[in-house]
This record gives structure tokens, sequence and C-alpha cells, in this order.
């Protein structure tokens, strides 16, 4: 990680390291320390010579074939300090690029506020892109099919997240039905700081960028693979519009009994919550227990269980009493202290 930061290879990068636990080292002593990975003489040589030029390494006066470390605070500090100025020079330039494209949209003509994007690679190019260069929100619809990126193939979701962008995604009914998209998958991303939701019916596949750019199937029917890339505009004020409607109408993921309130809260546990929680997202008893990898008859033994405590006699009797008395959050969607948690998430919203 320190080697990727600083712009060192791994093999300097360890080499550094074992250099600093010696009080000097010939070529000889560094290869030897570094037999354990295969280094030879002239490896051992040529990853000297490059921490010299990095000025990571110098020779000790009165010998010249032996080498001791730099300071650390001293040697790395320098390249930390020039790898900031680098990034503070980009930071510039995109702010200022930032600043020209804003006055170039002003100028675009009604046609200019949607892009074209045909093909597999291309789609999925932009699809991770856009994703990477989030800033602070991302918004998504994700219904089947999976054309050309699967959740499973796309990594750019789980860095946004560990960024601290915020992620809301809605999630069509039938991708948990058909186990796309299985609860534990949702419960990672959820822990990871998403927010989870799922409506019977998704609209569209849609991922919104900072409220500012939105990536949408060319055709519903997936014949043709493609995507419109939206800019800000009344276009992209109106799907905007939709995901609020549709966030707003979809059910938040329970996590656990955590995601309860009152006294219900206490009375069940986090697999009657969970059980709950699939069962008001709409799925059969049995699409329940698949998910959850238990029998048909310990889901059914569960709803009679939770049906028995609303005192109801149907399972669209306790969707309409859990409901109506208010039994789950409003931010059950949440881990239980509402808190973003960076780290590795299992990508929900990352599928095109």
């Amino acid at each position: 990680m320190l080697g990727d930061v600083l712009g060192l290879t791994p093999d300097e990068t360890l080499a550094y390291s074992e250099l600093v636990a010696l009080p000097s080292a010939s070529v000889a002593d560094l290869a030897a320390a570094l037999s354990a990975f295969g280094t030879s003489l002239g490896e051992a040589h040529r990853l000297l010579r490059r921490l010299e030029e990095h000025g990571l390494a110098a020779r000790i006066t009165g010998d010249e074939r032996r080498f001791a470390a730099a300071p650390p605070a001293i040697a790395l500090g320098a390249l930390l300090a020039r790898r900031q100025d680098e990034v503070r020079h980009a930071e510039v330039e995109l702010n200022r690029l930032e600043e020209v494209y804003r006055v170039s949209a002003a100028g675009r003509g009604p046609t200019d506020v949607v892009d074209v994007i045909r093909g597999d690679d291309a789609v999925r190019h932009r699809f991770e892109q856009l994703q990477l260069g989030a800033r602070e929100r991302v918004d998504a619809f994700v219904r089947p099919p999976v054309i050309v990126t699967t959740s499973q193939e796309n990594s750019a979701e789980g860095q946004a997240v560990a960024r601290g962008v915020q992620y809301r995604v809605v999630v069509e009914r039938s991708m948990l039905e058909s186990q796309a998209v299985t609860v534990e998958e949702a419960v990672e991303a959820t822990e990871a700081g998403e927010e989870i939701r799922f409506a019977q019916r998704v609209p569209l596949k849609l991922i919104i960028i900072d409220r500012r750019l939105a990536l949408m199937p060319l055709t519903s029917s997936g014949d043709v693979v493609g995507a419109l890339l939206v800019r800000e505009s009344t276009l992209l004020d109106a799907l905007l519009a939709l995901f609020e409607n549709v966030w707003d109408r979809a059910t938040p993921l329970l996590l656990g009994a955590s995601g309860l309130t009152g006294d219900v809260a206490h009375q069940v546990d986090d697999d009657d919550a969970r059980v709950l929680g699939l069962m008001l997202a709409g799925l059969t008893d049995q699409a329940v227990a698949n998910q959850l990898g238990t029998s048909l008859r310990t889901v059914q033994r569960r709803v009679r269980a939770l049906m028995d405590l609303a005192e109801v006699e149907t399972r669209v009797q306790l969707g309409w009493h859990a409901a109506l008395n208010g039994w789950v959050r409003p931010d059950a969607g949440r881990d239980a202290s509402g808190a973003v948690v960076a780290g590795g998430a299992e990508p929900v919203a990352a599928q095109a």
C-alpha cells in the first residue's frame, strides 16, 4: 500500500523495508535477506540502485559497497510531499477544466444533453468510470436482465463506497426471487454504508451520479447493447423525480430486529425480522426460504409466529398491520448505528 501511494514497486518497497531493519547491507546481505522471495544478487544490486535513485538509500562513507537506509520520516516524507503537491496541482487543473466544461455546457443545444454509447465494452467502461468519478452520491435502479456487468465483475461501487460516496439503491423484487441479488449481498452492502430498498417493479435500469449525470439503457428490450448518458437538463430532472418517487414507495431492507420499532423490536429475533422484511418486499415463503438458506417449514413457522404476534390470520393482514403500526423504522435500510462503515462491500448497484 505504501509503495502504491509513493510510486514504488512492490520489490522496491520490500527491499527498503528489509534495509531499514539492518544497520547497513551489501548487495549479498540484501540478497540473503530477500532469499525467501527468490531475489538474486543481480536483482538485489538493481534494487539498491533504485532505492539510491529514490533517495531511500545511501552508500556508507568509506565503504561504497555497503548501503544504509535513509531515515523513513525524511526520505518517505519527501516522496509523500511530492505526491501531495502532484495531487494539489491535479485538483487545481480539475477545477479549471470543470469550470470550462460548465461554460461550454451552458451553450449546448437541446439535442446535446444526451450522448449515445454503443457496445458492451463502451457501456461497461462508462458505467465504471461514472462511479469512480462520483464525489457525493449515487442513486440506482437495479432490475433484470444483467447485460454487460454483474455485481461480481465490477469493483467501482465498492471503491466509491469506501471513499464515502453515499449509495441509494432500489432493487426489483424479481432480482431477489431469482437470487440474482442475495440477502447476504444486500446486507454486506448495507453494512458498508449503502441504503438498499426493494420494489415490486422498477421502471428501468438507471444510475445517477451526484445529481449531475445519469446513465440508462438505450432500449428496454436488451436486444441492442447501448446506453444513454444524460447531462443536466429537464430530462435529468425528470429522472431524479422518478427515482425519488420510487425510492419513497420502496421497502427498506430489514437487517434484523434493530430495524423494528417499539415493543415488537424486543419480541422477535433477527431471523424473524429478516423473514418479515422479505415478506414485506413481496417474496413468497419458498423464495424467503431460498434466500435465507433455510427450509420452507421453518419460514412458515416464523410467519405464523409473526401473525400471532400481530393477532391476524393471513400474510396480507400481517403486512397491513406492520405498515399501519409502523413496525419498520424508516431508516431500517441502515446499520444499527446509522453510520456509514467504510470498507469492502458486495456491490449491489454495480449491474448493467
